[in-house]
């Protein structure tokens, strides 16, 4: 088939990259992640569960904008409710009262939620998590477990990824493993600490007692125990995952989901601690847009209302189970596993079996021929029907028979229709 199925895309970032480094805004959408001329790059629409590429091509949607759309694209509520707010104003010059009703909402769901801020997007909510522990405890050491976000006081640990980031915060971070409390333990014994932020899962299940065991060691030594709830947050249940494993962290920090793919983002916790945003600052102009606000309300009410977060893990374990059973036919278990959370369920390629890098795109550029965009992930969303699902196991029973035959000939790179470089990992 070629590249001539990605004419559009390619011209689209040709022209793109004149003006904006990468051709995008995220790097999880550029080329880095998605090979040009192996996978679409640009699209012009996205409605339930399927998006449709500038050339013309429509999908199945399993990245649903990373992670951030869980109800389905142009939901018809969330639609008429911001064009109803349209009509009053996008940000305007003093605090609507909505800011209120949503805060309420949240605090409605979530465990650790007392108070609430909000900003655009997750960097915003675990720097603001960070400062108030910081602030709150006058020590300035982190401990961290999981991905984080952009800003420096994170990123700056990871060589890969911390060219203009001062050396003093990488100074200040101590990444520890997923699962390992005797890790944990030593950072915290090792100096004061302000503030213990992890994923409370991703691929991994936490371990029997390491919620509760890392809950307990930040409670000993005095750090803040802040969750980062931007993907399980909305999505595990409807208070996140803290209500799904039964740990109640001090801070929490939400994205993604909370508004359907509205940029917005909340930073929620004991009311003493969120009192020191009375003092340390965090602030900006768009925290209290009123079209992201007006979308959370509408998804906040009906995950309150409605059983639709139990049902993204009925959707994703059901079209595990059956992807499942797609694997051991084609026998790929070797290269191939899916753990995680059945509404966040990974693809796992075995990094170790020889031309991986090569499978992982031959892979991308088959299922996305055979209308299905994804990345490393099924995030599964309300608006994905059984059609959608059967269409997805469908991909996989084509496509994982190529997989096998590429592995056993060692010729996948031979299978590619471009040539395929500086590929990076995909963030969230």
């Amino acid at each position: 088939m070629g590249t001539e199925r990605y004419t559009r895309s390619l011209e689209y970032l040709a022209t793109a990259e004149k003006v904006i480094p990468l051709g995008t805004q995220t790097y999880s959408k550029s080329r880095k992640t998605f090979p040009p001329g192996l996978a679409p790059l640009y699209a012009t629409k996205a409605r339930g569960s399927h998006i449709w590429d500038v050339d013309g091509n429509e999908y199945v949607d399993l990245m649903s904008a990373l992670a951030s759309v869980n109800l389905g694209y142009a939901d018809p509520e969330i639609n008429a409710a911001v064009a109803a707010q349209l009509e009053n104003g996008t940000t305007i010059s003093l605090t609507h009262p909505i800011e209120a009703e949503v805060a309420q909402l949240i605090i409605d769901l979530v465990p650790s939620a007392e108070k609430v801020r909000f900003g655009k997007n997750g960097s915003d909510a675990t720097t603001a998590a960070i400062r108030i522990a910081r602030g709150f405890t006058g020590h300035d050491d982190v401990i961290t477990c999981g991905y984080h976000g952009w800003q420096d006081w994170y990123i700056g640990v990871f060589p890969s990824r911390n060219l203009g980031v001062p050396r003093a915060y990488s100074d200040l971070i101590h990444p520890v493993p997923f699962n390992d409390l005797a890790a944990m333990e030593a950072e915290l014994k090792a100096r004061p600490t302000a503030a213990v932020i992890l994923e409370p899962m991703t691929t991994d299940w936490p371990a029997e007692g390491y919620l509760e065991g890392v809950r307990e060691l930040a409670t000993k030594y005095g750090a803040v125990l802040v969750f980062d709830e931007m993907v399980t947050g909305f999505r595990f249940a409807n208070g996140g995952a803290q209500e799904y494993f039964g740990v109640t962290p001090d801070l929490s920090t939400f994205g993604k989901g909370v508004a359907n793919g509205y940029p917005l983002s909340a930073i929620v916790g004991r009311a003493d601690l969120m009192t020191v945003l009375e003092t340390a600052f965090f602030s900006g102009t768009f925290g209290g847009e009123l079209l992201s606000l007006t979308a959370a309300r509408v998804v906040l009410e009906r995950i309150k209302s409605t059983d639709v977060i139990q049902q993204l893990a009925v959707k994703g374990e059901a079209l595990r189970g059956r992807v499942q059973a797609e694997i051991v036919k084609a026998g790929v278990e070797d290269l191939l596993t899916l753990p995680g959370h059945p509404a966040w369920v990974f693809t796992i390629w075995n990094a170790g079996a020889p031309g991986i890098a090569e499978i992982k795109q031959l892979f991308m550029q088959e299922m996305s021929r055979n209308g299905v965009l994804m990345i490393a992930s099924h995030n599964v969303m309300a608006a994905h029907t059984e059609a959608d699902l059967d269409a997805v196991v469908a991909a996989y029973a084509t496509v994982l028979p190529i997989i096998r035959e590429a592995a056993d000939k060692g010729d996948a790179a031979s299978r590619l229709d471009a040539e395929v470089t500086g590929l990076g990992q995909s963030v969230r």
